[in-house]
């Protein structure tokens, strides 16, 4: 088992910087892929970003490409999403993600076995 817990999000105006922050325990943190997908009400739960177990892979979605970055500390045990230039459209739930596939940095919501609660982003205009 995996536990996940989100901390980071807020209120923030259009043109802003916020830093998300997953802090996870109980397993080898670098056995698995971490990823970052968002949820906003009545559409589905949508990918982000991802990175490998050491770090060395990661993969983002169009929408987020150039403003996002995601990184890990291993020894931290945390992962974290850098977003800058927030838009009124990234307003949504924030969720990190783990995987076992620690070799790649997957996109497939169905590829993660384990879930933090969430963390609400707000983008105002």
């Amino acid at each position: 088992q995996v536990q996940l817990v989100e901390s980071g999000g807020g209120l923030v105006q259009a043109g802003g910087s916020l830093r998300l922050t997953c802090a996870a325990s109980g397993r080898t943190f670098s056995d698995y892929a971490m990823g970052w997908f968002r949820q906003t009400p009545g559409k589905e739960r949508e990918f982000v970003a991802a990175i490998s177990g050491n770090g060395g892979i990661s993969n983002y979605a169009d929408s987020v490409k150039g403003r996002f970055t995601i990184s890990r500390n291993n020894a931290k045990n945390t992962v974290y999403l850098q977003m800058n230039s927030l838009k009124p459209e990234d307003t949504a739930v924030y969720y990190c993600a783990a995987d076992p596939q620690r070799y790649w940095a997957p996109v497939g919501l169905s590829e993660y076995d384990y879930w933090g609660q969430g963390t609400q982003v707000t983008v105002s205009s």
